[in-house]
């Protein structure tokens, strides 16, 4: 059984050889001189994703390590969102988005109830602000029937604004089973059930710790590991070598906005079945105490019709009664690998951006005040589709479509990614079977 002291024992014992095996920049890695440990899963990426799937293999009694490059859980898109339950209105029947959404609603919810996870099913409003939008909400009431959405209903302009007098809209799709949850409690819940419960079994979390890359190990992938600080502390002089090389018998390439680079490093995988990566920014704003706002204007989710690249500057409410506008939506540039590994990305939000705000939240919100935003958070989605592109569904790639045994990348796990987390968790898993002494991955 391979414990976290185990890692870092080994990576500390590794170093003392690495100056011997770093020459110039255009040498191989000599992966044989390395120190190698045999493991049976591993999961990459301690996201809500990450942790879902951790938590589902160890509940099927498989010995579990959980590899981050931060310094705990958490702490990138799952720490960064609009932290909604969604419906599964929006995305196409069938696909992957609207079957793990739908499923993952429930799941969450059943979890958060059992568990005192603080959430509540507010219900969000979807607004038309003119004629010229309300076949598109028809649309999104038909496909969320499709989807399995039940509880969904067209309301007339009169009937929202007597549930929202601060509203302003044409016409409006009401989702009751919408909702909002504190993400940092449900982390909080998940993280020391899987250690404690899941201790027997073989479950450990090693984080500053990152995977950078792998290597065909016969007909399965061994991975490349290092500390997070020599990362941080590398010039890009010399070649980066490993700590350590593990040897898995099943990966799970869950580490989000890093999983294409990542799949991309893993030397053997056909490149040919790795997406084209992109970046959105999405910034919030908050409203301000001294807008002469005493109570927060709306008591649901208030969301336009979607737009290119997300579903518009919504409102969101966290469960104090705190009034949230975001995402937009700034196409960035991707980081060099290293870079994105160490999560660089730039969160910092523009007060200047706020001039963009006002005039979209003013359509569905005419009464927000000049000067009533202030800057919020930012958080960066990893999008599989770029500017005036369609958008994609979730990817999950197993031995069916790379043809490496035991490895299964998961790409594109945007919004509704936070709510699907346990649904993916389950459908992942549901699909390994026992072959010989291997996993693998089966449709």
């Amino acid at each position: 059984m391979l414990r976290q002291g185990v890692i870092k024992r080994m990576i500390s014992k590794s170093k003392r050889s690495l100056t011997s095996l770093v020459s110039d920049s255009n040498s191989k890695p000599r992966n044989e001189n390395l120190p190698k440990e045999k493991v049976e899963c591993v999961v990459i990426g301690a996201g809500i994703v990450g942790v879902a799937v951790a938590r589902e293999l160890s509940q099927k009694g498989k010995e579990v390590l959980l590899l981050d490059s931060a310094a705990t859980f958490g702490t990138v898109t799952t720490s960064r969102n609009s932290e909604v339950i969604h419906a599964g209105i929006y995305y196409p029947p069938s696909s992957l988005k609207a079957r793990f959404c739908v499923r993952g609603r429930h799941l969450l919810y059943q979890y958060s109830s059992r568990n005192g996870i603080p959430h509540e099913r507010i219900g969000k409003l979807i607004v038309a602000t003119e004629a010229s939008q309300i076949p598109k909400l028809n649309q999104l009431l038909d496909r969320g029937i499709r989807n399995g959405v039940e509880d969904l209903r067209l309301l007339d302009a009169s009937e929202a604004i007597r549930m929202e007098p601060e509203l302003y809209c044409v016409k409006a799709l009401l989702s009751p089973s919408s909702g909002i949850l504190d993400t940092h409690s449900l982390m909080l819940s998940l993280v020391p059930r899987l250690q404690g419960e899941a201790e027997a079994k073989g479950t450990t979390f090693s984080y500053n710790t990152t995977v950078i890359g792998g290597h065909l190990d016969g007909d399965q992938m061994a991975l490349h590991v290092c500390e997070t600080k020599r990362l941080e502390d590398w010039d890009g002089s010399t070649l980066l070598q490993p700590d350590l090389i593990l040897l898995p018998k099943f990966v799970v390439n869950s580490s989000g906005l890093s999983a294409p680079v990542l799949a991309r490093r893993f030397q053997g995988l056909n490149t040919a079945s790795i997406p084209p990566a992109y970046y959105a920014r999405g910034s919030y704003f908050s409203l301000s105490n001294s807008s002469n706002v005493r109570v927060p204007p709306f008591k649901h989710l208030i969301y336009p019709i979607p737009e290119e690249g997300g579903l518009g500057v919504h409102v969101t409410l966290d469960l104090d009664g705190q009034l949230k506008f975001g995402p937009d939506v700034e196409w960035i540039q991707p980081l060099h690998d290293t870079s994105n590994f160490l999560n660089r990305f730039n969160y910092s939000v523009s007060a200047d951006r706020a001039e963009k705000f006002y005039p979209e939240i003013r359509k569905y919100y005419p009464n927000l005040k000049d000067g009533s935003l202030l800057p919020g958070y930012a958080g960066i989605r990893p999008k599989l589709s770029g500017p005036g592109q369609p958008a994609c569904d979730f990817v999950i790639q197993g031995e069916d479509i790379h043809g490496v045994t035991g490895l299964v990348n998961l790409f594109g796990i945007e919004s509704p990614g936070l709510t699907s987390s346990m649904a993916i968790a389950e459908y992942v898993v549901a699909r390994l079977s026992v072959s010989g002494q291997y996993w693998r991955f089966t449709s």
